[in-house]
């Protein structure tokens, strides 16, 4: 049985903080086939108008409007003309930010998630990285703008077990054009569905200072 969603005003807060708090979380997922349940266990903090890697940095777009608030929303695009992305949405309303989640462990309906990734030669694999996260769970366009605090939405995030801090490990974001060095990547030690590093490009371009 899951545990409580988690609420609007815990997700109010700064994307680097919002990460750390969804790391461990279960993100559930019901559809005609039945629901998904993932283990967050990777995720990556993104800001708006002090982050350069961020959607919103040059502004509020019809693409990424939802990324500005309120906070618990799934603001979900599409990315390479092949996969969907999904991050929840944090900060206050009209301030950009969200967390994208990179990756889980499926810890229920696993049969679904494997007849939705075949290729995935172990249950570890299906959820490695966000487009298999999504894939798992199917989610698309669709699901842009859903309330994950509402208990009758399709889409919900539940409390995980917390992780343990000695746990947790951080690093730069994985193949972000810019800011390419800023450690807001963070990740649950140990666990096999975390995805492979990726350095991105290009160096000496701008960068953040981390932090609130």
């Amino acid at each position: 049985m899951a545990n409580r969603l988690l609420t609007r005003e815990e997700l109010a807060i700064d994307p680097v903080e919002a990460a750390k708090l969804i790391l461990g979380a279960v993100l559930e997922a019901d559809s005609p086939d039945g629901t998904v349940r993932v283990r967050v266990v990777e995720v990556e903090a993104y800001r708006g108008g002090d982050d350069p890697a961020s959607h919103c940095y040059r502004g509020k777009t019809p693409r990424n409007e939802v990324m500005f608030g309120p906070a618990g929303y799934l603001y979900v695009y599409f990315v390479y003309g092949m996969h969907f992305c999904a991050n929840v949405v944090s900060l206050t309303d009209g301030v950009p930010g969200a967390v994208l989640l990179r990756a889980g462990e499926v810890i229920d309906g696993v049969d679904i998630a494997r007849a939705r990734r075949p290729a995935s030669r172990s249950d570890a694999e299906l959820a490695k990285g966000p487009a298999r996260l999504t894939s798992v769970l199917g989610l698309n366009a669709a699901h842009n703008g859903i309330d994950l605090t509402d208990p009758n939405s399709p889409v919900r995030l539940h409390e995980g077990e917390r992780v343990a801090p000695e746990d947790v490990r951080v690093g730069p974001r994985v193949g972000v054009a810019v800011a390419i060095d800023v450690p807001w990547r963070f990740w649950v030690n140990g666990s096999k569905a975390v995805s492979a590093y990726r350095r991105g490009g290009k160096r000496g371009v701008v960068r953040v200072v981390p932090g609130p």
